[in-house]
């Protein structure tokens, strides 16, 4: 099922591979012009392709979606070839496997900057274009670790736990200007960063992992995709500071 967004313009971070490529490819197929954010150029121009190649327009910028100056010529170089921006998809982040006492300061540093530090960043950025519209849409990808903890990821879990609290936040500032605040914390989806993972380097752990999920399978990233295509949709105009758990049921709580 696709869902209307002929002439919206949305930002997707982190869209140079895995879920965010899946997420901008999915909002194209919705209808809306799509500005690919990657550190990884070569990486955006391959989901762009893939955009145009099925009737889409999309635009690869370049940029470390961390870094106020490059959100801001991103931001810049989005609006003059696409349009003001109502759309916007924190997808960017890291997640590194550290014992919490092998954690060192600038490896802290980078995980918070990156994970938390640039989504507020880029949303600063966007919003006004929000507010003069009348009408947005900002979805943040946090992760289901936040509900559960995840051993030797303390600071990934603190940054995404800080973008969770950031959701909320946004949600009840911004709640009568037309714009919503939402978050999709996904559990164990089949990505590069996840295969990329020591823990999940043992012969089948990913199908183990899977298995042991409730919906026995591990999760894909077109299942991220959707969840973003219906928030990101006028029919989730009243879902606002919510939690869409696209996780298998790994974790069922309210959080």
């Amino acid at each position: 099922m696709t869902r209307s967004l002929k002439g919206r313009v949305a930002v997707v971070t982190g869209a140079g591979s895995g879920m965010g490529r899946a997420i901008a490819v999915r909002l194209a197929e919705d209808g809306a012009a799509v500005a690919v954010w990657d550190v990884n150029g070569e990486g955006a121009e391959e989901t762009v392709k893939t955009i145009t190649e099925t009737g889409g327009k999309g635009l690869a910028i370049t940029a470390d979606c961390s870094d106020r100056a490059a959100i801001e010529a991103a931001a810049a170089q989005t609006r003059s070839t696409l349009g003001p921006i109502t759309i916007l998809v924190n997808n960017a982040g890291i997640a590194p496997f550290v014992p919490f006492l092998d954690m060192d300061d600038a490896l802290l540093d980078k995980v918070l900057h990156i994970n938390l530090r640039g989504p507020f960043l880029v949303t600063r950025e966007i919003v006004p274009d929000m507010l003069k519209a009348e009408w947005g849409r900002i979805i943040n990808i946090t992760s289901s670790s936040t509900q559960t903890g995840s051993p030797m990821q303390s600071a990934y879990v603190s940054s995404k736990g800080g973008l969770l609290g950031l959701t909320k936040a946004l949600a009840m500032e911004l709640g009568g200007t037309g714009i919503t605040a939402n978050m999709i914390p996904p559990g164990s989806i089949d990505t590069p960063m996840l295969r990329g993972a020591a823990v999940m380097q043992a012969p089948n752990a990913i199908k183990a992992y899977g298995d042991a999920l409730p919906v026995k399978r591990i999760g894909t990233v077109d299942d991220i995709a959707a969840a973003a295509s219906y928030l990101a949709s006028e029919e989730a105009s009243y879902i606002t500071g919510q939690t869409i758990s696209v996780n298998g049921g790994r974790y069922m709580g309210s959080a």
